[in-house]
């Protein structure tokens, strides 16, 4: 899902990404048919949010305007049978002020952190730059200083075979030979940098939508590898305008339908795609829908080789999609059904091992495994007042310490114009940030017209309360989501 400040420019016709939104409590149902199934699928999970989250406050604070997904959760979706996480951070972070420049070391420790846990239990970890073709708000148009940027974050992991890069997250309103050129310049700076044996995921204009792909991504059939590793990560959700921000679906069978093109198109020029988020609301059009597009991809496996949930994540709270362990809106009733469609024999590993998830057979053989050292572990501090969300459409200062299980006591702060994302997060694809343990509100997100704290009040077509209940005031997380936080 979408996670940025950018505002929507693209029409409707062009949107595939999610934003958070408030959930109405819908009654789980889960489908009839839980058996598991076998599928030639190499990856099934999910994005795991928020490193991403606060956009708008760069550097930012952790646990005040971003934080990293918690360990112990993914361990959960790792045990539950997934065996690929998608880990979004934004650019700015990473490697500040320029393109060009060096990695911020406490930044990219807690990610190399993050993708260290996730690949020692044997799972593939993507790493996703949240980042819409932009760099400080602005169009990447140099593919020299993008080249510059992957080379530098690709030399970080080139050792572990389990890494997959994708190269920047639904790139869009962007002129289409510069989104081709962006992408193969990834693609030359990762493999110059020794990464050889690792998949590329690349994204096409148009938020990477499936339903429009053939229309807006068509010269991306140009890319080249000298590996032979390019996977075209698309993104679809269900709703009317294929943006994810509503809990309806078109239709029981649109997850099927919105495929059907983008299908005929990775077989009619051999190549291979992966869907990198796609949800559902918690209702019985929504499951279905979900349910028939991940069989279709399965039915079509030659060229399809997985997908990804959008999200988890420690900061989503109540918001419609959220998968994290074990109290997120969608947990309950959609793991039942993704879990037939996880690859068989990828369980989770001892957390010293990475062996146990089994290399794609159709690729050349990886890599020696990261001999990195980097520990992972969950950073559990206080919550803060603010919650990240997500800022994709279709949304000390540097801190970035790596998850820690011990207690890292910070205190609470009220941005006042920082992306957060409340306990009711609306998905914004990819690049929405929760808090981890985040306060997730009990009782009614509203009474009357007042919503409650760390509910949602306000943004880009929203319905609900505007006002706040009293000690709270309501803050602007991205365009799409405002949050009810302490005054």
């Amino acid at each position: 899902m979408k996670f940025t400040n950018v505002v929507l420019a693209a029409s409707a016709a062009t949107v595939a990404c999610a934003y958070p939104r408030g959930r109405d409590t819908v009654p789980n149902k889960q489908s009839a048919d839980l058996k598991k199934r076998a599928n030639g699928f190499t990856w099934f999970g999910v994005s795991e949010s928020g490193a991403e989250f606060g956009e708008g406050n760069i550097p930012g604070t952790l646990e005040q305007d971003y934080a990293w997904p918690k360990t112990s959760q993914i361990q959960i979706l790792r045990d539950a049978g997934m065996n690929v996480f998608r880990v979004p951070f934004l650019m700015e972070r990473l490697v500040p002020t320029t393109m060009t420049g060096t990695p911020d070391a406490t930044y990219m420790a807690a990610l190399k952190s993050t993708i260290k846990f996730i690949t020692d239990s044997g799972a593939y970890a993507v790493l996703d730059p949240h980042n819409y073709g932009r760099y400080n708000g602005n169009i990447i148009t140099s593919t020299s200083d993008f080249k510059a940027f992957w080379k530098t974050v690709a030399t970080e992991f080139a050792a572990d075979e389990k890494v997959i890069f994708d190269t920047n997250n639904e790139y869009h309103d962007l002129d289409q030979t510069l989104v081709l050129d962006l992408n193969q310049a990834a693609i030359d700076a990762i493999r110059a940098a020794g990464a050889t044996s690792q998949y590329i995921f690349v994204e096409g204009n148009a938020w990477s939508g499936a339903w429009s792909w053939t229309d807006n991504n068509d010269n991306l059939k140009a890319l080249t590898d000298s590996e032979d590793r390019i996977v075209y990560e698309m993104h679809q959700y269900l709703d009317g305008d294929s943006s994810g921000t509503s809990e309806t679906c078109v239709s029981s069978t649109i997850g099927k339908e919105r495929l059907q093109s983008a299908t005929a198109w990775l077989q009619e020029n051999n190549k291979k795609g992966f869907i990198g988020e796609f949800a559902g609301g918690v209702n019985a059009d929504c499951q279905d829908a979900v349910d028939g597009m991940l069989s279709y991809m399965s039915e079509n496996s030659d060229v399809w080789m997985g997908a990804e949930w959008w999200a988890a994540g420690p900061w989503w709270g109540s918001y419609m999609y959220s998968l994290e362990p074990s109290d997120g809106p969608a947990y309950s009733t959609y793991l039942p059904i993704l879990e037939k469609y996880f690859v068989d024999g990828t369980a989770s590993a001892p957390a010293s091992s990475s062996s146990s998830s089994s290399a794609p057979t159709s690729t050349k053989s990886a890599a020696q495994t990261s001999t990195t050292t980097t520990a992972a572990v969950d950073i559990t501090s206080t919550p803060s007042s603010n919650v990240q969300v997500p800022s994709s459409v279709n949304e000390s200062s540097s801190s970035a310490s790596a998850p820690a299980e011990t207690s890292v006591p910070v205190a609470p702060v009220v941005p006042t114009t920082t992306t957060v994302a409340p306990t009711t997060l609306v998905r914004a694809s990819s690049t929405s940030t929760a808090k981890p343990n985040a306060q997730v509100p009990t009782t009614s997100p509203s009474a009357g017209n007042v919503a409650k704290h760390y509910y949602q009040c306000g943004g880009i077509n929203w319905t609900g309360p505007t006002a706040c209940e009293a000690g709270t005031t309501c803050v602007k997380q991205n365009p799409f989501y405002y949050q009810c936080v302490s005054a």
